[in-house]
């Protein structure tokens, strides 16, 4: 790898065209792709758990954040990532096909490193690096394991890890070169420039915020299920319907059912207003049936018409944690449970509620006798308003932004409340000028 002096600016002036498909570019990173490893491994070596299992939700926060502050986010990844972790016990492997010594070929091998598809190689790099960056003046999220801060005064430099790839921002370029440059030292890297793919999501940055979608995913869906031409609907889910078990339905494969389930799922990341209808589809995932199916398919004609749409965070966008709930009452079809509400756990958060008499049962301090029955361990966001933790107000079900997630809604407040939570359709060519547009 190049050294800080020869190292170039982080921001590759060619990086339109220099890019890699991120979505499949670390696959080349693994020397024994294809070769099966069968592990044999000590007593002492469970320790396999690493805080990596990054969700979605940190990258879209982290993203969010940066459009906030009008930071440009970078991308870069760690080549032979595995091989910089150090085990922390003995771990040995059985001779791959290929590597067997005819001598020996009964015994095993001793390993020095991590290497991939070794179940403690994932936490083994996550200590490696954590240690070197805190050495670095580096500090760990205390939510998020894979954020790392680093402040000194005014300047500010966030860096966001998922295995071997790594996303970063700062409040300067100089802050930026400096970490690639550090970086660069003390591993093996790949320079990407600007990000514009992360873990399925594409993300087009602008002046004016950042815009990540999913599009190139979900066309690729709506490919493998027969689904590029259909007939569009303008809703996932009719209005005000139910699922249930459907006991009687004729029985579909369960394996095709899940697979179109888990496609669906993971389009919600940057269409939330998928998420109802495919989680209330993916209840009957064990025992579906024709019925639970042609709702699936109904998606698939929905998401055909949305491919475009996305999360929009624009740059003078205000960053403060609000929350909706809508709890419904025994919404569950099939065991009569309730099964919706919203809720996060941050200080001093606004909650918007549309029930006026479960407003008024956490703010009134008075016991009434017809709220006797209700259990203490249920008084828990009573007792936060009471501390000061979280402040309660009544809504309008007309703005009550929570609908899109607990229920079948008609298209046009579908529309209304997307508008509301920040989502948009750009096409490819909006996208394009967008991204081409210059800071003033």
């Amino acid at each position: 790898h190049t050294t800080p002096e020869t190292q170039s600016s982080v921001i590759p002036q060619d990086v339109e065209e220099d890019n890699l498909d991120i979505e499949f570019a670390y696959i080349g990173n693994d020397p024994l792709i294809g070769v099966p490893i069968l592990e044999v491994t000590s007593a002492q070596s469970s320790l396999t758990v690493s805080p990596q299992t990054l969700v979605l939700e940190a990258i879209l926060i982290f993203l969010a954040y940066a459009a906030h502050k009008n930071m440009i986010v970078y991308q870069m990844d760690v080549k032979t990532v595995f091989l910089n972790g150090n085990l922390r016990e003995e771990v040995y492997v059985s001779q791959p096909d290929g590597f067997v010594d005819h001598d020996n070929p009964n015994h095993v091998y001793k390993l020095k490193k991590a290497l991939y598809g070794l179940k403690q190689a994932l936490c083994a790099w996550y200590d490696m690096l954590s240690s070197f960056l805190i050495s670095q003046d580096f500090s760990k999220g205390l939510v998020d394991p894979t954020l790392f801060i680093r402040r000194n005064g005014n300047d500010l430099l966030l860096v966001q890890i998922y295995v071997d790839d790594i996303i970063f921002v700062a409040s300067t370029l100089e802050l930026c070169d400096l970490f690639a440059n550090l970086m660069c030292l003390k591993f093996k890297m790949s320079m990407m420039g600007k990000i514009s793919f992360f873990s399925g999501l594409h993300i087009s940055q602008s002046p004016r915020g950042i815009f990540i979608n999913q599009s190139k995913y979900a066309l690729e869906s709506l490919k493998k299920y027969g689904f590029e031409s259909c007939d569009l609907v303008d809703t996932p889910m009719v209005e005000k319907s139910k699922l249930d078990e459907d006991k009687e339905g004729k029985s579909i494969d369960p394996s095709h059912y899940r697979g179109m389930i888990g496609t669906l799922l993971y389009l919600t990341a940057s269409i939330p207003d998928l998420q109802f209808t495919i989680c209330m589809c993916s209840r009957y995932q064990a025992q579906p049936t024709e019925k639970h199916v042609h709702a699936v398919k109904r998606i698939f004609r929905y998401l055909r018409g949305t491919v475009h749409r996305g999360l929009w965070y624009s740059k003078d966008s205000f960053v403060a944690l609000t929350t909706f709930a809508d709890a419904d009452h025994a919404g569950c079809q099939d065991t009569r449970r309730s099964t919706s509400d919203y809720g996060l756990g941050f200080n001093k958060i606004p909650m918007y509620c549309d029930n006026k008499s479960a407003i008024a049962l956490c703010c009134n301090n008075v016991q009434h006798s017809r709220s006797k029955h209700i259990d203490i361990r249920y008084h828990f966001i009573k007792e936060q308003v009471e501390n000061g933790v979280m402040e309660l107000y009544f809504v309008n079900t007309e703005y009550q932004l929570a609908d899109l997630f607990t229920k079948a809604l008609r298209r046009d407040r579908i529309e209304f409340l997307i508008n509301k939570l920040g989502i948009r359709s750009f096409m490819p060519e909006t996208l394009r000028q967008l991204m081409d547009e210059v800071d003033e």
